[in-house]
């Protein structure tokens, strides 16, 4: 079975846990996007919910489906947010962002009562930091910025180069909210809660991917099935 079918797999497991009536955060990326392709024919077929999209890209599918859209200005608080992650580690911690809507993400993923990752197996890392962590900068200043984000490393204990992302063209990548990503290659992150912190704490840097804390619940889709596992 592909990467693809497996996807589809975790995405078609976690809309069960979808019930009439629910807000739903609509996450980013290509699993999450058979979620919402997959909660569109449940849609089509009578479900009512309403859903609020990460991204511009997740908007424009979720509008294809036909899923009724609204923001988090209209929202107190969503039922349930389903996406994806490119990195889960055994807390469900994650690394997020390499689609580039980390921030909208985490926004959306905050603002949740639940939040469940659907990943093929992977994904799934005893120890965070093989994946780029992605961290969401202004670009003014950078240079400072880059420079606390290596103090930030010191300190927590890891290192690594920092790449500002690009584009195919090689302009460099703005996300949604008009910010650009660093990807830092730091092999292992031994402690993630703690850099978690160190970088939310730097003038500059807008979010990072580090989601700690968020997610409850994972789907871990593999050759031998889906592999359901909760937040200890």
């Amino acid at each position: 079975m592909s990467l693809d079918e497996l996807k589809r797999q975790a995405a078609a497991r976690a809309l069960e846990y979808v019930q009439d009536g629910m807000k739903l955060g609509l996450g980013t990326g290509s699993t999450a996007k058979h979620f919402v392709e997959l909660l569109g024919e449940r849609v089509r077929a009578g479900l009512d919910v309403i859903g609020v999209p990460t991204s511009e890209a997740t908007r424009a599918d979720a509008e294809r489906c036909g899923i009724r859209l609204t923001t988090l200005d209209d929202l107190n608080q969503l039922d349930l947010t389903v996406d994806g992650a490119d990195e889960i580690d055994p807390a469900l911690n994650l690394i997020k962002g390499g689609g580039g809507a980390l921030l909208r993400e985490k926004i959306v993923a905050a603002a949740s009562d639940r939040m469940i990752v659907i990943a093929d197996e992977t994904k799934w890392v005893q120890t965070l930091g093989r994946f780029p962590l992605p961290i969401e900068v202004i670009p003014f200043g950078l240079a400072a910025t880059l420079r606390g984000i290596e103090r930030a490393f010191a300190a927590s204990g890891v290192s690594g180069p920092l790449t500002i992302r690009k584009t195919k063209d090689g302009h460099a990548f703005v996300t949604d909210g008009g910010h650009w990503i660093v990807d830092a290659g730091l092999g292992q992150i031994p402690d993630a809660p703690r850099l978690a912190g160190l970088l939310a704490s730097i003038p500059g840097v807008v979010e990072h991917g580090l989601f700690i804390g968020l997610a409850s619940t994972t789907m871990l889709a593999g050759s031998q099935g889906i592999r359901v596992i909760e937040r200890p």
